[in-house]
């Protein structure tokens, strides 16, 4: 009695069954309908994903002797010698034992001969990269120029590790890694055929697990039928894994959307009595965050998700801001799971710690304020933050208080100006540390210190920026001189700092701040108090 594993016995022998790669497939039958084939192609991409099944398909159709839809027909001679693995035009190595130059110099000693049996004789090389780099050189000549009847087939799992040389002489095909729903339907389809009877959801853990790629799901599925003894059912597949189901993660979230710490605690219990990895808990609790945080912006971007149903009734009950906290909260708390006594304590800290600093909506802050002796209960830290300044309203035109000839040159109104004119980079830089002695419509006078920075250019775009703003051709004369008068960039500078000294004045007299120095031994770090 001899088994064949799953990912052997199911491995595609038609450009039709590979799953997931139809754009590459396309390629590669458009090539053989109008005979344009490539001499060297490199497949990329993950494990599983089907590089080499791929290349020993392409192989396959490229010497078959009567195509089928552009596919091996599987009946010819040459396909019958493929399948019994006796066709000498294959020449199939492992480069990851076979990485030394000398290795790579015999097997191109038989490349100038013509095939024997196949039309191409045709070169498949696994896992390419680990050639070394006199490997690749020996190479190269044969990969630029190769003799019509030679095909090179290249697939690798890293093709940074390729110099660009080789790259550069071949046809570059990067393989998608597999959603959990194309190897859903695989899985389904699988054990449609062998008649072993599953359940749904036990198939969507495995599928999720596999993180895309189809012989490592078909690997676990095997696992899972040899551990359920003939059959896959989820609580198996759980068992096997050492995951936990995401009804749970369901609960622990439904319990912190209605603030029930006992239920909270009760599911941690009923967690912990299956000896659950808690830091996998967790993880299943971000990656359901995620997906309803999705949900709730983008409605319909979870159309094939497996746990759709969940996620859009949890999107209903939890607020974006919630879904926000919690998820920031959990990543934080994955750091913490290691040191806290045991894991189970780390992870009921962490729910706890979502329950206790749920965000305050407007209105339910006074209606809380007297609920702090709860379990539990949150408490509120208002931080005080100066007003808003609204931004100087900015006319177009020349203020007509001023007699002409005579100008306002206030720094107030300089800076209005300035405003005004939309200045930009050096020349928004000269203005702001210039004052104004004097302005009309045919001359601008100002004043700058002497150690000030200038060029002609800079005036030059200043002098076109004042005549754009006045409408007339005025010039620009500007005197090195210093002024007791404040420039817009020192005003600017003071106003920085009163707003500056106004938030740290504004923490230091917050009560709430007070008393986390006074009962917790808490210091204000320097320089992290910035004003809003």
């Amino acid at each position: 009695m001899s088994y064949q594993v799953l990912a052997r016995k199911w491995r595609p022998q038609y450009f039709n069954h590979v799953v997931g790669q139809e754009p590459i497939v396309k390629s590669l039958q458009n090539a053989l309908q109008h005979n344009r084939l490539h001499h060297a192609y490199l497949f990329t991409g993950t494990r599983g994903v089907g590089k080499t099944t791929l290349a020993r398909i392409l192989a396959k159709a490229i010497n078959c002797e009567n195509l089928q839809n552009f596919n091996p027909c599987g009946q010819c001679r040459i396909c019958l010698a493929f399948d019994e693995g006796r066709f000498l035009d294959l020449i199939e190595v492992d480069a990851a034992s076979r990485t030394k130059v000398e290795d790579t110099r015999d097997l191109l000693d038989n490349v100038q001969y013509a095939p024997t049996q196949g039309r191409y004789k045709v070169y498949l090389i696994d896992e390419v990269h680990m050639l070394s780099g006199h490997s690749f050189n020996a190479l190269l000549k044969t990969l630029e120029e190769p003799p019509a009847h030679v095909k090179f087939l290249l697939a690798t799992t890293d093709p940074q590790k390729i110099p660009v040389t080789v790259l550069s002489r071949c046809l570059q095909f990067n393989l998608r890694s597999l959603s959990p729903a194309q190897i859903l339907k695989q899985f389904e389809f699988i054990l449609g055929q062998e008649q072993i009877s599953f359940e749904p959801l036990a198939l969507k853990t495995l599928a999720r697990v596999a993180n895309g790629s189809m012989r490592d799901g078909l690997s676990l599925l095997d696992q899972a039928i040899v551990f359920g003894s003939g059959q896959v059912t989820a609580e198996d597949v759980n068992g096997m894994l050492g995951v936990v189901a995401q009804q749970p993660i369901a609960e622990l979230l439904t319990a912190l959307v209605v603030a029930d710490a006992p239920r909270l605690l009760a599911v941690i219990g009923e967690l912990a009595d299956f000896s659950a990895d808690f830091g996998a808990v967790l993880q299943q609790l971000l990656v359901i965050l995620h997906r309803v945080a999705l949900q709730q912006q983008l409605p319909n971007c979870l159309a094939d998700d497996f746990d759709k149903d969940i996620v859009e009734d949890l999107a209903q009950r939890l607020s974006p801001e919630d879904v926000q906290l919690f998820y920031q909260i959990a990543l934080m708390g994955q750091k913490d799971l290691d040191c806290a006594p045991d894991q189970r304590m780390g992870f009921e800290m962490v729910m706890l710690r979502m329950l206790a600093f749920k965000p305050v909506r407007a209105g339910t802050a006074a209606s809380q304020a007297g609920q702090t002796s709860q379990p539990y209960a949150a408490t509120q830290i208002q931080v005080a933050q100066p007003a808003v300044q609204e931004p100087p309203q900015v006319s177009t035109t020349v203020p007509n208080s001023a007699p002409d000839g005579m100008a306002d040159n206030s720094a107030g109104n300089w800076s209005a100006m300035i405003a005004a004119m939309q200045l930009t980079g050096m020349a928004k830089q000269l203005a702001s540390h210039c004052v104004l002695v004097h302005l009309d419509d045919e001359v601008c006078q100002l004043q700058v210190a002497p150690d000030h920075i200038r060029s002609a250019r800079t005036e030059k775009t200043l002098q076109d920026a004042l005549q754009k703003y006045r409408g007339s051709p005025l010039k620009l004369h500007i005197s090195l001189q210093q002024t007791a008068a404040e420039t817009p960039a020192l005003q600017q500078a003071k106003e920085q700092q009163d707003r500056q000294q106004a938030a740290v004045d504004a923490i230091q007299s917050d009560p709430t701040i007070q008393a986390l120095k006074d009962h917790f031994d808490a210091r204000i770090i320097p320089g992290s108090i910035k004003p809003v």
